[in-house]
């Protein structure tokens, strides 16, 4: 099944907002998705309910104690999310820990021995928006990668750092990650917004999302309410956008997990 990691070096373009609500969206398909929490501010961990006291049961405790990472699921009440929750202590993790191979692979080198997908069920890994220890686990572990690019050309200027990255990582990985990059916050009534899709297209060509997340009331408000985007506002046009991006992703294959027909997706979301 798919490890997806969802990442970019600017903050607030929409990365925990995707990370979220792609897997709200597979959940809604049938499958039980699983989150994992590797941004210390802990942003997906509180939507989803979840509130650590200590950094014992979140991923933390995998990098302290080598934990199983099974022990530190927490499923949430309100979705079907399975989530590895964050704390404010793994920010020391780089202190801790240092660079080496080992502790950068070793979030891969445990959902690899733990065969944590194994159920059929995709990863989707939430990062914190800087080059170090978590998001290079984050990378290292995952399949593939989304790019959330909010519609700004610092943002995008934050994706070509991302893309100089990963080539910078394809020798030690032996492997090339494949990656979409996604517009968020898209407006269409502003000019720089288009400007902004041109540049992407014109440096980064088919890895470019053919879905464009839109500036939307709905998908801001509902993190203060600890809900999906689904069960926020399931009629708007953020849901729908989410919907969409998720078609997109299941018939290029970036995502491995079977589309249900109409008829079944509507029994399981009913």
């Amino acid at each position: 099944m798919t490890i997806v990691t969802v990442f970019n070096q600017k903050g607030g373009v929409g990365k925990t907002t995707t990370a979220l609500n792609l897997a709200a969206a597979l959940a809604r398909r049938g499958c039980q998705p699983y989150g994992i929490d590797l941004d210390p501010q802990a942003h997906l961990s509180a939507i989803a309910g979840f509130t650590a006291q200590s950094g014992d049961d979140t991923i933390l405790s995998m990098f302290q104690r080598d934990r199983p990472l099974k022990e530190l699921v927490q499923r949430s009440s309100t979705s079907s999310l399975g989530l590895i929750p964050s704390h404010m202590e793994l920010s020391k993790v780089d202190t801790l820990f240092g660079k080496g191979y080992d502790v950068v692979n070793r979030l891969n080198a445990n959902l690899r021995a733990e065969k944590f997908n194994t159920e059929n069920t995709p990863v989707m890994i939430d990062c914190c928006p800087l080059i170090g220890v978590l998001s290079l686990n984050a990378i290292f572990a995952c399949d593939c990668i989304i790019v959330p690019v909010s519609a700004d050309h610092l943002s995008a200027k934050g994706a070509m750092q991302i893309e100089k990255t990963l080539r910078a990582l394809e020798p030690v990985l032996k492997r090339r990650v494949n990656r979409r990059y996604l517009l968020t916050r898209f407006d269409g009534r502003r000019s720089m917004a288009w400007e902004v899709l041109k540049v992407l297209e014109e440096k980064f060509g088919a890895d470019v999302c053919r879905t464009r997340i839109a500036e939307n009331v709905s998908l801001a408000e509902s993190p203060a309410h600890n809900k999906t985007i689904f069960e926020h506002a399931p009629n708007s046009r953020g849901a729908q956008d989410y919907e969409t991006l998720l078609d997109e992703l299941l018939a290029d294959g970036f995502i491995q997990q079977p589309a249900l027909t109409r008829d079944e997706r509507e029994d399981i979301v009913n």
